[in-house]
């Protein structure tokens, strides 16, 4: 059973499922990128006219459109994709082909260590409730850059829920941590 949630960008849906749809941490595949993307219900999905980006999680899925295109159109052809693959087959849409290091690298110092734990624990769940995900990147100088994807790619509220919420959570768990940037993949 596919569940229909609102994300505060108005181009994007999350469509949620009571099965596994990944067995990866988060992953975004645009339509621009379409001739490189193996996965066939992934490609079906951004073969739909309208639908320009997917990024699909644990158990759900954030469907980003064109600003002129009509949910009321797309809902239903997104929903029986996903139904289609759930139906015909056993496993998740996106199986698990890397591997994962969860060790720490040399480069993770105390700080970085704390700001990602603070994203994973404090910010991430909020974010994926919306549709969308956020990926460290780098912390230089007081400055952590981060990306954001799913509903949170393109969202006309990004920059607000950027600076007032990552920012000031960062900033208060960690002093060394003085602002946060989005990085546009």
């Amino acid at each position: 059973m596919i569940q229909v949630e609102l994300t505060p960008n108005p181009n994007s849906l999350k469509f949620v499922s009571d099965r596994k749809l990944s067995e990866m941490s988060g992953e975004e595949f645009k339509k621009n990128n379409l001739q490189k993307i193996t996965n066939n219900t992934i490609k079906d999905l951004l073969e739909i006219e309208g639908v320009e980006q997917i990024y699909i999680s644990d158990n759900f899925l954030t469907v980003n459109k064109k600003a002129d295109s009509n949910w009321e159109v797309l809902k239903p052809m997104v929903i029986a994709n996903i139904n289609h693959h759930l139906e015909k087959n056993k496993g998740p849409i996106i199986k698990s082909t890397k591997v994962v290091n969860t060790s720490k690298t040399e480069e993770d110092t105390k700080i970085v260590s704390d700001i990602k734990e603070v994203l994973n624990t404090k910010i991430k769940p909020a974010v994926a409730r919306d549709g969308g995900d956020i990926q460290f990147l780098s912390f230089t100088d007081g400055v952590v850059k981060v990306l954001l994807r799913g509903s949170c790619s393109g969202c006309p509220s990004s920059i607000i829920t950027l600076k007032q919420g990552v920012q000031n959570i960062l900033c208060h768990y960690i002093k060394e941590v003085k602002s946060v940037e989005a990085i546009n993949e």
